[in-house]
């Protein structure tokens, strides 16, 4: 199977493609698309668009594997995040490509096997995973690695494909029933630790 990991953004969106055969990985390609500041917020998510689709007619990929869009304090941030997601998800499209989207939380158990990893040990993990020297910067592509390292590891049962619709199917509620248990672990581990 063919993966390509998107961390999405407007001023860098990291992407990372692997192949994933009977349990092994193998790094076909990663990098950035970067647009610069000042660039007028309709040309920058052209240059998004298109040279996302350059990277899937090139690479050929068989799933888009995306962090899911969780609102910050800055409405303004989230918002322009998630125009970018929005070509970034039609230019799958328009490949043929399906799209998955995880919670953080499903990236951290997919990389790590631990919901309550730092983005740090997420990121050497990534880096053990995929066998590379260090790990790949900006920190953007190593985010997009992880997340087609999750979607791999994962292989569907704990995403949500954003090509179905908003659907909550039986798959989905066995995967939520798992994270919840995960959360209820985490945190008694946690209470253990501080001895509460």
């Amino acid at each position: 199977m063919r993966i390509l990991g998107i961390d999405p953004g407007y001023a860098i969106v990291g992407w990372g493609v692997v192949d994933y055969e009977k349990n092994k990985f193998h790094v076909v390609d990663y990098g950035a698309i970067t647009t610069e500041a000042g660039t007028p917020f309709p040309e920058r998510l052209n240059i998004i668009y298109e040279d996302m689709k350059y990277i899937l007619q090139r690479t050929n990929p068989e799933a888009m594997s995306m962090e899911k869009l969780f609102f910050q304090n800055n409405a303004k941030t989230a918002i322009d995040v998630a125009q970018a997601r929005g070509v970034l998800m039609l230019a799958a499209r328009q490949c043929g490509v399906d799209v998955f989207e995880y919670t953080p939380l499903q990236v951290k158990q997919g990389v790590t096997g631990y919901g309550l990893a730092e983005k740090k040990q997420i990121q050497e993990m990534t880096k053990t995973i995929l066998g590379l020297e260090k790990i790949p910067k900006p920190d953007d592509t190593a985010d997009a690695l992880a997340m087609a390292i999750c979607h791999a590891h994962c292989n569907g049962v704990l995403s949500t494909p954003s090509t179905t619709g908003n659907g909550f199917g039986k798959r989905d509620a066995e995967a939520l029933e798992m994270v919840d248990g995960i959360i209820r672990v985490g945190k008694r581990i946690l209470k253990e630790r501080k001895g509460i």
